[in-house]
């Protein structure tokens, strides 16, 4: 799974072969790593990357992260709810006990269920908010929402946001990388990493699978070290003539940036794809090489060594396009075991092998791991009244993500729903509580960083959000 690396001498001489980079011979003798932020950090960091791990589709609270023993006690009995509840197909069956088993986890007695089997193993290292609210129920606005903090596209994500604040630690690889489900995309494609209306070198660069992970950065064709020179030579001429004629806009600078980094990206992708020289029982840690596993164990391995090489932030998504049969996602509306357990099963060692591998090497001392879902299951099932079916659907009022890391509280749970998993009852924590709270970790205050747009000072938590001080260590 590499590409063929040229010796550099050679590499000069054909290099950029379809890229048309300027001033390519000028940045491989440059090899600095220094940041690039694009504004100063407001305040002493905790953490100096992260790593995203996005659920797609919903995964259900009450059978992962959110015990209810009054759940149980109440399987099969109508569910009394105050009020008509926001769901998506609005059956308001019975109540459904979670089908997985709760333990006490670790030292610390966090409760996880047997859904996740190898992240309960890493209890000690979670923090656990399980008071999450969303103010969608749909999938699309609903992921939107947890990415960017709006529910519309064209809104920068998380991970443009803190491209766009922090820089990036490498002149290889870009700032923000995106690992995807191997069976697809998730529903709103790219506008889930968009840079919306932020500078285009802060949007979210799609890794693929196989030999050739980044679209159209390798020619289809060999040409001669001539031909290529000629087109650099025209290329750099055509950009003077543009910037005398116009001066040098935002969209030109954005576009010469990123054939600068594809130059370099050409030596550098090969080497990061590159896993031989990792030790078979790393590969074994992942799950790579496993069927259920091993998609997202190469993505969780991946992501490791892109943190490794100074990449500021990594998003792996876990689910792919929304609807279809069998669901390719956490849609659980059929079937919670069947459905939530083919999902966990793909992820659950992948990313509890990621934690152990980053706690191991030091690293997550200073990496920030966010694991979320757009939004939980309803206690109750998804069927006709007076009955137990085998979904669940959508709930926007209750559900729990984890995060672990840099500047957190670990081994606790903060928050909690009521007495069922219904709603969310005891210190409520919304997206823009959550998204405030990442970028404090990272030394930024989120009423600071802000961009004038359109005649609004804008910012990833609109005009909301505070930081969750109980999480922090």
């Amino acid at each position: 799974m590499m590409f063929p690396v040229q010796p550099r001498r050679d590499f000069l001489s054909w290099g950029t072969r379809g890229i048309g980079a300027t001033a390519f011979a000028s940045l491989l003798t440059n090899d600095s790593t220094k940041g690039q932020s694009g504004v100063s950090r407001h305040h002493a960091p905790k953490a100096r990357q992260v790593v995203h791990i996005c659920l797609v589709g919903g995964m259900s609270h009450v059978d992962s992260f959110d015990f209810k023993p009054e759940l149980v006690k109440g399987h099969g009995q109508e569910a009394k709810l105050a009020h008509k509840p926001d769901i998506f197909f609005g059956k308001i069956g019975s109540l459904r006990k979670n089908d997985w088993e709760f333990k006490r986890r670790g030292q610390s007695g966090l409760e996880i269920s047997e859904l996740f089997p190898h992240i309960a193993t890493q209890a000690d290292k979670l923090t656990v908010i399980r008071s999450m609210v969303s103010q969608s129920a749909n999938h699309t606005p609903a992921l939107f929402f947890e990415n960017s903090g709006f529910e519309f596209n064209g809104f920068p994500s998380m991970g443009s946001w803190v491209s766009y604040g922090l820089g990036n630690d490498t002149e290889s690889l870009p700032s923000y990388i995106v690992l995807p489900d191997g069976r697809g995309d998730p529903n709103g494609g790219a506008s889930n990493w968009t840079n919306g209306f932020l500078s285009a070198q802060y949007q979210g660069i799609r890794f693929g699978a196989g030999d050739r992970p980044v679209r159209d950065l390798f020619p289809s064709e060999v040409i001669s070290g001539k031909q290529e020179m000629a087109a650099r030579h025209l290329l750099a001429q055509l950009n003077d003539q543009h910037r005398v004629q116009t001066g040098l806009d935002d969209l030109l600078a954005a576009r010469i940036r990123s054939y600068e980094l594809a130059a370099r990206m050409q030596l550098s992708i090969p080497e990061v794809t590159d896993t031989s020289g990792e030790s078979e029982a790393t590969k074994e840690m992942y799950g790579i090489g496993a069927d259920r596993t091993d998609d997202c164990g190469r993505r969780c391995l991946m992501a490791r060594r892109l943190l490794e090489r100074g990449v500021r932030f990594v998003q792996v998504f876990s689910g792919g396009p929304i609807g279809g049969s069998p669901r390719l996602s956490w849609d659980a509306h059929g079937d919670v075991v069947k459905n939530h357990g083919a999902e966990a099963g793909r992820i659950d060692q992948p990313v509890a092998a990621l934690l152990e591998d980053l706690s191991r090497r030091g690293m997550l001392e200073e990496t920030l791991v966010l694991f979320t879902t757009e939004f939980g299951r309803t206690p109750f099932s998804e069927s006709e009244k007076g009955k137990v079916g085998a979904g669940r659907d959508h709930n926007k009022s209750g559900f729990s993500v984890w995060m672990a890391g840099a500047g957190l509280r670990p081994g606790i749970a903060h928050g909690a729903t009521d007495e069922i998993g219904w709603k969310a009852e005891e210190h409520p924590v919304t997206w823009h509580d959550f998204h405030a709270t990442v970028l404090h970790l990272l030394g930024l205050d989120h009423e600071r960083l802000t961009f004038y747009h359109n005649g609004i000072e804008r910012r990833l938590t609109n005009v909301h959000g505070r930081v969750v001080r109980e999480l922090l260590a």
